[in-house]
């Protein structure tokens, strides 16, 4: 009897079931989500000094920065120019992005949760076991 009950409480099935769910909640909530951007080459990725830096300004510093390289690989400067506007760029891409749920019912969104949680319940309770 305590073999049974062994078993129910951990073990390498629970940790799979357990990882399945999750994955399955975890896609079906990632899914769910809609990803937008509001950018455009006439919006501002930064403002500087009451200076708008549109992504059309933001390519001038990369421009000198290749023209550089071209003319001498080693020249630091040409380096920082093209690493600072490609991490320039980068940053006012994401933070250009937003995350919206899609309509979804009750159900459903229940349904996702579950999946998740309750995977991650038996995840846990699996690890314990096989410790």
């Amino acid at each position: 009897m305590t073999d049974k009950m062994s078993k129910l409480h951990g073990g390498p099935g629970r940790f799979l079931i357990g990882l399945v769910m999750m994955i399955g909640g975890g896609y079906l909530f990632l899914d769910a989500v809609q990803v937008t951007h509001q950018m455009n080459w006439g919006m501002a990725l930064f403002n500087m000094g009451g200076v708008k830096l549109t992504p059309g300004l933001v390519l001038v510093p990369f421009l000198f920065g290749i023209g550089m390289i071209f003319y001498n690989p080693d020249n630091d400067l040409g380096w920082i120019l093209v690493i600072a506007t490609l991490v320039m760029l980068a940053i006012g891409v994401i933070s250009s992005l937003s995350f919206h749920m899609r309509r979804m019912s009750a159900f459903e969104l229940l349904m996702i949760l579950g999946l998740a949680i309750g995977g991650l319940g038996l995840f846990l309770s699996g690890l314990r076991r096989m410790r």
